[in-house]
């Protein structure tokens, strides 16, 4: 699988579309087949900033959800969070996107953008508010020496 990696910033256009990075259309490229090739847009529910999600990594989240029953407050909160405000986006052929209003309100969007790789998503944020969530998860992870488990598993398969 392609990971989104870095940091980089780019600027809104008058119609409210701003490009995605090279390199992250480049390893959404990798993923994708003739069936699966939407961006999945949502509000984070912890931050204020835009997730990012390729459809099939969406999917995998979503799928734990069957796993609840389906009548319940528990599934409808968590169905709630994760689809009601989450809007499918396919770039245009330049690369670009339009975001949706909500989104753009949810993430203090004016006339630039900030995309963050999270390894299989990536976020959207303010360039300042960007700034501060990078120095605020470096101090967390050297105040509390935070670390990579040993043996990560993904799917059974041990890394």
């Amino acid at each position: 699988m392609s990971l989104f990696l870095g940091t980089h910033q780019n600027r809104l256009d008058v119609k409210g579309r701003v490009s995605v990075p090279a390199s992250f259309r480049s390893a959404l490229r990798k993923e994708q087949t003739k069936e699966n090739h939407s961006l999945i847009f949502r509000p984070s529910h912890k931050m204020p900033c835009i997730e990012v999600w390729p459809l099939s990594i969406f999917s995998e989240l979503t799928n734990s959800l069957d796993s609840l029953n389906l009548f319940s407050e528990e599934h409808d909160d968590i169905a709630t969070t994760l689809y009601a405000e989450a809007w499918p986006i396919d770039p245009d052929r330049e690369g670009r996107i339009l975001l949706p209003d909500i989104l753009k309100e949810h993430a203090n969007l004016t006339d630039s953008v900030t995309f963050m790789g999270l390894g299989t998503i990536f976020q959207i944020w303010e360039p300042i508010a960007a700034i501060e969530r990078c120095k605020a998860a470096r101090h967390k992870v050297q105040q509390k020496t935070l670390a990579v488990p040993p043996k990560a598993t993904k799917k059974g398969v041990e890394l």
